[in-house]
């Protein structure tokens, strides 16, 4: 009897969940220019189940520049400059500015597949891991970004590399 105890007190330890396994790390590489960039790269769908990649990224060192690039699947969607990302959380609301075309590489992209957003004013007001709601209008009406996600965004501006 005491052995069938313990069987199952096993199993039921092994079936608890162990913190959030769904969460990616932060990663650093450097850029082709050798400058240092830490980013958190997330592919999630909107309420219509079109594949997004979101990649959030400082460039240089703690201080950086921040920056979220939306990327979707060329030929399937295009998206216009400026326009800005409202964001979501609760009541809560923000308007990332559109700074796509202040990349060299994004405006002579033909496909015009991906915008990047300034992330700094979203990430110097957020306090908790709450869940977001991105809209982009014309592009996507919602996609929620789920708290380990913005975990690692709140990482980004003071992470070491």
């Amino acid at each position: 009897m005491e052995r069938i105890l313990g069987v199952f007190i096993a199993l039921a330890l092994l079936l608890l969940p162990c913190g959030n396994q769904a969460a990616a790390q932060l990663q650093s590489h450097n850029d082709g220019n050798g400058v240092p960039v830490l980013r958190s790269i997330e592919s999630l769908r909107d309420l219509d189940y079109q594949a997004w990649q979101l990649v959030a990224y400082r460039e240089g060192e703690a201080g950086g520049p921040l920056r979220l690039r939306v990327v979707g699947y060329p030929g399937k969607v295009r998206l216009n400059h400026p326009t800005a990302l409202e964001v979501f959380s609760g009541e809560r609301h923000w308007a990332l500015t559109d700074i796509t075309l202040n990349n060299p590489t994004l405006s002579t992209d033909s496909r015009d597949a991906a915008a990047e957003f300034d992330l700094a004013p979203l990430l110097s007001d957020i306090k908790k891991n709450r869940p977001l709601r991105l809209v982009l209008p014309g592009v996507f009406t919602e996609l929620p970004v789920p708290p380990f996600v913005v975990k690692e965004w709140r990482e980004l501006p003071n992470q070491p590399l």
